[in-house]
């Protein structure tokens, strides 16, 4: 297995040094999440192109959409023009259009990626996985950070993991909800590859994100038994 990526929700950030708060962690992170919701498919609002588009000049690492939306297509050409670089909608909002708004991301030069709620079975997303760069699995219900770990989709981690060994695919396994170092070593071992990384996982860990990554850092190797690669 490859060694793990950290991703950053910037929705757990501080709001009003959220341009500094993204240079610092662009040492730091692999990418960042960007919650994207409409109050409607997800019950609550969060970013906006807009402010993306004020902050991610800050970021200098991939910048990740996850679209909670009732329409994706509508978000696509101001998330690309707000400096997104891949685009991740819920497979829950595609039934009518999935292949079309795929190939919509791809011509705004955007990578694709895929996002599963904890009912969506794995087998929903079976015929989009070749054309995506990420697949998300939620081990928490969408709309609000903090909430308790769902158990039951580890067995999904370790579908889309033989899935994507037994067809030789590259799509990303991402795990979005309660990354810290309570979920590391189990989320690790049913095949997770990306963590995004909230509160639980990071912003509580210390106000100096430069520490706070360190003792993130430390909790992953300690609880999982892996050693991450030196930072540059």
């Amino acid at each position: 297995m490859n060694a793990p990526k950290f991703a950053v929700s910037l929705m757990c950030m501080d709001f009003a040094i959220a341009g500094k708060q993204v240079s610092t962690l662009s040492q730091h992170a692999d990418s960042f999440h960007l919650d994207i919701m409409d109050g409607h498919f997800a019950p609550n609002l969060s970013l906006s192109p807009a402010w993306l588009k004020k902050v991610l000049p800050n970021s200098s690492i991939r910048n990740e959409a996850h679209v909670m939306a009732d329409d994706p297509d509508m978000w696509l050409e101001p998330l690309a023009d707000a400096g997104v670089n891949v685009v991740s909608p819920h497979v829950e909002t595609l039934n009518t259009h999935a292949f079309r708004t795929m190939n919509a991301i791809r011509s705004l030069g955007m990578g694709t990626g895929l996002v599963l709620n904890p009912l969506t079975t794995f087998d929903s997303v079976v015929p989009l996985l070749e054309r995506i760069d990420i697949l998300t699995i939620m081990t928490i219900d969408i709309g609000f950070a903090g909430q308790p770990f769902i158990d039951e989709m580890l067995a999904k981690i370790e579908q889309a993991a033989a899935f994507k060994a037994e067809h030789g695919l590259n799509y990303e396994i991402q795990i979005d909800g309660s990354c810290s170092e309570k979920t590391f070593a189990k989320l690790r071992a049913a095949g997770a590859e990306t963590f995004i990384l909230g509160n639980a996982g990071l912003f509580s860990l210390n106000r100096d994100l430069d520490q706070a990554w360190a003792q993130m850092r430390a909790n992953y190797e300690r609880t999982t038994g892996e050693t991450l690669p030196a930072e540059d």
